[in-house]
C-alpha cells in the first residue's frame, strides 16, 4: 500500500499539547494547526536575491524577504505581493511557489509560512516604515543576520527545489528541524497536504 505524500513529510506521532515538544519528530505534523498563516518573497534576479532589513514586527531587526501575514480570505500568493508592495513599493512578477516553512515556538505560537520567488517586480525598491530593501548577491547572502533555518532552505529555493521544512523554535534560536524536499504541489494553491509523491 503506497503511502500518502503528506504522511511521508509528516510522519505520525502525538498532537500537540502541552507543554511544547523540542523536537520535531513528537509533533503530530499531520493534526498540527497553525495560528498563523504568513508568505515571504525573494525576487531573484540577474544573480541576486532583493532582501530585507526588518523594522518591526516578528524578526524586527533581522535580514529576511517581504512577507508578513494572509488576511482573511487573501490567497497566499495575493498575500505575497501585497506584503511585497507594502513593504517595498515593488510588485513582484514571475510568483513560483518554492516551499513551505511549519514553525513551532515552544512559548506555543505556530506560524505556517508559504515561500515564493519571483523573477522580476516593477516599481522601485524603497524604504519604508516597514523594511529597507538589500540587493545581496546569491553567493554572499547574510545568513548571520538572518533567521537561524534561512541557511537550510533559501540554497533550495534558489535551486528551485520545492520543499517543506518543519522547525521548532525557543524564542530566537532554532532547537531542532527536518526539511523534506518532495514534488511541487499539484494546484497553484496547493498546501503540504497536496504533494505528489
Amino acid at each position: 500500500m503506497r503511502r500518502d505524500p503528506f504522511e511521508q513529510a509528516f510522519p505520525s506521532g502525538r498532537c500537540l499539547e502541552p507543554p511544547i515538544p523540542r523536537r520535531v519528530g513528537d509533533i503530530d505534523w499531520t493534526c498540527w494547526r497553525a495560528r498563523d498563516l504568513a508568505t515571504l518573497v525573494f525576487v531573484v534576479h540577474d544573480g541576486e536575491v532583493l532582501l530585507i532589513r526588518k523594522k518591526r514586527g516578528l524578526g524586527a531587526g533581522k535580514i529576511n524577504g517581504p512577507g508578513g501575514r494572509v488576511e482573511p480570505g487573501e490567497s497566499v500568493e495575493a498575500c505575497a505581493i501585497r506584503e511585497a508592495q507594502e513593504e517595498l513599493l515593488i510588485t513582484p512578477t514571475g510568483l513560483e511557489h518554492s516551499g513551505e516553512n511549519l514553525f513551532q515556538f515552544v512559548d506555543g505560537y505556530s506560524i505556517h509560512v508559504h515561500v515564493f520567488r519571483a523573477s522580476g517586480f516593477s516599481g522601485m525598491p524603497t524604504e519604508t516604515d516597514e523594511a529597507v530593501p538589500l540587493w545581496v548577491p546569491l553567493q554572499a547572502v547574510p545568513y548571520d543576520e538572518m533567521w537561524e533555518d534561512d541557511r537550510l532552505w533559501l540554497p533550495l529555493m534558489f535551486e528551485r527545489r520545492w520543499f517543506v521544512g518543519r522547525y521548532v523554535f525557543d524564542a530566537d534560536e532554532m532547537v531542532d528541524h527536518e526539511i523534506d524536499v518532495l514534488s511541487p504541489p499539484s494546484g497553484p494553491n496547493g498546501d503540504a497536504r497536496t504533494r505528489k509523491p
